[in-house]
């Protein structure tokens, strides 16, 4: 016998609404993005002279969260007060960072580093992937079998 839950409509705006869903999607450009820069960078390992390309992504997206502003009524006839962070803005870029160093002696990229990135990329990205399926998250919710 299942039970069910109720989940509130303001709860599930803000579980499977706009910012939440629209900033999934970015995540995983995001993710795809890094995914290429890796292999790029391991491609070119051997590659004299070579730099590095990495990916900006949660940076600017702990920035635009910094930039919310929140506030109290004090009364209910009072116009909200605040601004929600404005996430549709953030976008994922590639760069080549100022790295003057030469960890592989022949350019600036070290393969063990990039295999880790590879692997933290990869974890995120089966995350955000789990996390774009809000139908079964919905279903869960429910007390529903999808």
């Amino acid at each position: 016998m299942s039970e069910t839950v109720a989940i509130s409509s303001a709860t599930r705006a803000k579980l499977f609404g706009g910012d939440t869903r629209t900033l999934i999607y970015k995540a995983l450009d995001a993710n795809a993005m890094r995914g290429r820069a890796i292999a790029q960078n391991l491609a070119n390992v051997q590659t004299p002279g070579y730099h590095r390309v990495e990916v900006n992504f949660e940076e600017q997206v702990q920035e635009a969260m910094k930039k919310q502003v929140t506030g109290k009524k004090t009364d209910e006839k009072h116009i909200d007060i605040g601004r929600k962070a404005s996430l549709r803005k953030v976008e994922a870029y590639s760069f080549r960072p100022n790295d003057p160093t030469n960890p592989g002696e022949v350019n600036n990229v070290d393969i063990d580093i990039e295999n880790a990135k590879m692997a933290e990329n990869q974890i995120q990205h089966s995350y955000n992937m789990q996390f774009a399926s809000f139908g079964k998250i919905q279903a869960a919710i429910k007390g529903q079998v999808y």
